[in-house]
């Protein structure tokens, strides 16, 4: 799944969907064009990541932009999302 370059408000609504969709599977996300995260997007994303370690299944966040990383350190601190250079 490859993000939008914008998960503003008005992508959280899609963007929950398109996870929701996708459960119960492993997933890979794309997150190199992201340009804005919104901690509803980031909300959506965490949901995501503990509904996928409840199932047991994979869950990564690849090539994550250093705009996607800044927007998380900024809103979680030390807990991220994605490291940079790593999957989650």
């Amino acid at each position: 799944m490859k993000l939008a370059q914008r998960l503003d408000l008005g992508a959280a609504a899609p963007l929950k969907q398109a996870l929701l969709a996708a459960r119960g599977a492993a997933i890979a996300i794309d997150a190199s064009d992201v340009e804005h995260l919104g901690a509803l997007c980031l909300q959506a994303l965490l949901a995501a990541k503990a509904a996928w370690a409840n199932d047991s299944c994979a869950f990564r966040i690849i090539d994550p932009s250093p705009a996607f990383l800044e927007a998380g350190r900024l809103m979680m601190g030390e807990h991220r999302l994605a490291e940079e250079g790593a999957s989650a």
